[in-house]
């Protein structure tokens, strides 16, 4: 899946209405990923992971736990493609996500379900790149 196809999905299943964590996003791509084929599924998870792990940044993580930073990104993802772009650009634009306590948990999880839906299996997911915070040891060095 190239990096269109995924932000464009993200952009279809986005609802109409408010959607504070995500979660009816996350439910939406769960349910699109598990109409699809298993490739469609694995894409999502590599551009996901690639997304996540861009966003992993000494700037944008310093001072929150693991897991907010992680949650975080995650809503920065939902957010759609403008915003990612505007915080790879400025990592300022980071800040009001974590001032408000944006989280989209439930969007990490939408490949899986969907792989288990098609499977019928648990997932052991392994991507290219790790979406767990503080692993772009790049980003974070120095």
């Amino acid at each position: 899946m190239n990096e269109d196809t995924f932000w464009q999905i993200i952009e279809d299943c986005r609802p109409a209405g408010p959607d504070p964590e995500a979660e009816l996003l996350a439910a939406n791509i769960t349910d699109r990923l598990a109409r699809s084929s298993l490739e469609l599924v694995t894409g999502f998870a590599e551009q996901l992971s690639w997304a996540l792990y861009q966003l992993d940044r000494k700037e944008n993580g310093q001072g929150l736990s693991g897991d907010a930073f992680l949650y975080t990104r995650a809503a920065i993802v939902a957010a759609g493609r403008a915003v990612f772009g505007r915080v790879l650009q400025d990592a300022s634009a980071f800040a009001p996500f974590v001032i408000d306590g944006v989280w989209a948990e439930s969007l990490l999880y939408a490949p899986d379900r969907a792989y288990e839906r098609i499977t019928g299996e648990e997932w052991g997911r392994d991507t290219c790149y790790s979406f767990e915070s503080y692993s772009n040891a790049e980003d974070w060095a120095g």
